[in-house]
């Protein structure tokens, strides 16, 4: 699994930087962003069902989001 670190970075950097970040990835791999800008869990639905990847888990932990993407195709 690969880590992106957004904490503390407003939209549209996170979803940006996720964007980047699957690019180099593999069908299959998993991508888990750590956030805190509270649109983040919209944002990701939003770039999942565009780019055709999976939310796999959208969740809140030790005061930040942890969201994780499975990159599809």
């Amino acid at each position: 699994m690969v880590e992106l670190d957004t904490r503390g970075l407003s939209c549209p950097l996170p979803v940006l930087k996720a964007q980047k970040a699957l690019r180099s990835m593999a069908a299959g791999e998993l991508l888990s962003v750590l956030a805190t800008d509270p649109k983040a869990p919209a944002d990701f639905e939003q770039l999942c069902e565009v780019a055709g990847h999976r939310l796999v888990e959208s969740t809140e932990r030790n005061g930040h989001l942890v969201l994780v993407i499975e990159k599809r195709g």
